[in-house]
């Protein structure tokens, strides 16, 4: 237990590698409180930095009724102390080891957090770590909150840079493709959406989508593998909001939902039509979705005589082991005149 003037502190109910999350009562106010710490004696300036910096976004979120927003940030020893606001809540990643949730309570869940990311993205914010551990269900109504904005960004978009698996941002489980650095593509707001797709897999089959061990398998599972649909690994999944999971799961941005919005709207679709007649009917997933900001795709356009040619390249020389001198690595290489034929094997 931590020592922290003006609060009294009954519990701690979550301990990290970086921090500690503890519930006490904030004894001026009279209120339950959630205070995250830092648990080194004597923390960095990047960590004091990254709990400064997730309380002025939260401040900024504080007309958002679906985040759980912030009270203080306070001197404590050589740190600082963060206080939240408690609701009584659950992380669902807690309520997924103790329960199974039945079809209609994910998506009573499901929209609510289609709702909060919509008011988060409409702020410029782009979350970049979704996952159980930071969504917030309160175990009898499923009010749902989202927490921990600790690497959140303000940035419409932001570039990432190639790193080491356990250096990048976010949790390896959850991070979309271009959130691995390994794509030369920028990260935006759909980005989140491939973290909550990951999420809805998890909480429909009670399993990651890909269960790599090694940091850089489950990277390359990210990048180039397609997980089973759900309703393959659970047939009582209805197929239509296995196929809204999927298109969340999309490798490109432009392929997933663009917009909160019409994310919520084909949710609220299966919602009504389970609780209407006990069914849902498959429809087109992402059919009424527009676009929820002006951004310019990513993808190219018109090239795909030059990309099938790389590919070929690519193919015959990583599949040929010529003779190779002491300690020499690697394979053929080619170079072809950017003429729209495919470049010709070397001589054997």
């Amino acid at each position: 237990m931590i020592l922290l003037t003006g609060y009294q502190i009954t519990e701690q109910i979550y301990s990290g590698i970086n921090t500690a999350i503890y519930r006490g009562i904030w004894e001026q106010e009279n209120l339950p409180v959630i205070v995250k710490t830092l648990k080194s004696e004597y923390p960095t300036l990047e960590e004091i930095t990254r709990l400064r910096h997730e309380y002025k976004i939260r401040k900024n979120l504080r007309n958002i009724e679906t985040i759980v927003n912030s009270y203080r940030l306070e001197t404590h020893q050589n740190s600082v102390a963060l206080t939240l606001e408690d609701f009584g809540g659950l992380a669902l990643s807690k309520l997924l080891t103790t329960q199974k949730i039945k079809l209609k309570h994910f998506l009573e869940i499901a929209v609510q957090l289609a709702q909060s990311l919509g008011e988060i993205h409409q702020n410029q914010i782009i979350h970049k770590d979704i996952k159980p551990h930071n969504i917030i269900i309160h175990p009898e109504t499923y009010q749902v909150k989202i927490t921990d904005f600790s690497i959140s960004s303000r940035l419409v978009r932001e570039n990432a840079s190639p790193s080491y698996p356990n250096l990048l941002e976010g949790t390896l489980a959850y991070i979309s493709p271009e959130q691995t650095g390994r794509m030369n593509r920028a990260i935006d707001y759909r980005s989140d959406f491939y973290s909550l797709g990951v999420t809805f897999y998890e909480m429909l089959t009670g399993e990651l989508p890909f269960n790599a061990i090694d940091p850089l398998e489950l990277v390359h599972c990210h990048i180039a593998r397609i997980a089973p649909a759900p309703h393959s690994l659970k047939p009582e999944i209805p197929e239509a909001i296995s196929a809204i999971v999927m298109k969340l799961l999309a490798k490109t941005a432009e392929d997933r939902y663009q917009s909160a919005d019409g994310l919520r709207f084909d949710l609220e679709t299966c919602l009504a039509q389970l609780q209407g007649s006990g069914n849902i009917s498959d429809f087109t997933a992402g059919n009424a979705d527009r676009a929820g900001q002006l951004l310019i795709p990513q993808k190219l356009y018109g090239r795909e005589a030059e990309v099938a040619a790389l590919l070929s390249a690519f193919e015959r020389i990583s599949g040929v082991e010529p003779p190779q001198p002491p300690l020499a690595k690697g394979g053929l290489s080619e170079l072809s005149q950017s003429t729209g034929e495919p470049p010709q094997p070397p001589p054997c």
